[in-house]
């Protein structure tokens, strides 16, 4: 009795084996499948983790540079100030001149001295304020360039931050459709 029952014992010891390896082959692939998935879900976490701090650094780099542009329009502000100030004050020393020169002779001598010691002083003042006013507008060219150069600084800023919007905005929509 033990001859023909002991092969039959044997035959279903290998099929149940059999199924186990099966059922541990399919096991195997889907552990697989979800390995594969969790590395890919990790390295898609590190490019947004990674595009997000250079969001975030790129964004403080915008705001500083809003301030430097700030600054830079206060300084062109006040040059412009400046020189409309120092251009007033040459025109009033021009009238004044003018109204020296034009007004009747002194016939004292002291009086005429004074005059002409009115006007030399008038004249002295018209050169020192027209070297000051040229002195101003190089100072305003200076500022205006300046500024422009913080502006073209934002934009490139700007730009960068657009670019990585633009990739982010790719990026999402492609693993999406990739997933399914």
């Amino acid at each position: 009795m033990r001859g023909p029952l002991l092969p039959i014992v044997a035959l279903l010891g290998f099929s149940v084996s059999a199924l186990g390896q099966t059922k541990s082959s399919s096991e195997t692939q889907t552990l697989q499948a979800l390995l594969s998935e969790v590395r890919a879900l990790r390295q898609e976490l590190r490019v947004s983790l990674n595009r997000a701090q250079n969001t975030q650094i790129l964004l403080a780099r915008l705001q500083i540079q809003e301030g430097a542009i700030t600054r830079a329009a206060d300084r062109l502000n006040q040059a412009r100030q400046k020189l409309s100030d120092t251009q007033l004050h040459q025109k009033e020393l021009g009238l004044e001149q003018k109204q020296l020169e034009e007004s009747s002779p002194a016939t004292d001598p002291q009086e005429q001295s004074d005059l002409l010691d009115k006007i030399n002083r008038v004249k002295s003042d018209l050169e020192v304020t027209a070297h000051l006013a040229h002195e101003q507008q190089t100072a305003e060219i200076q500022a205006e360039q300046h500024l422009r150069e913080e502006q073209d600084k934002e934009n490139a800023l700007a730009n960068q931050l657009d670019e990585l919007m633009a990739n982010m905005d790719n990026s999402s929509a492609k693993p999406g459709a990739s997933r399914r």
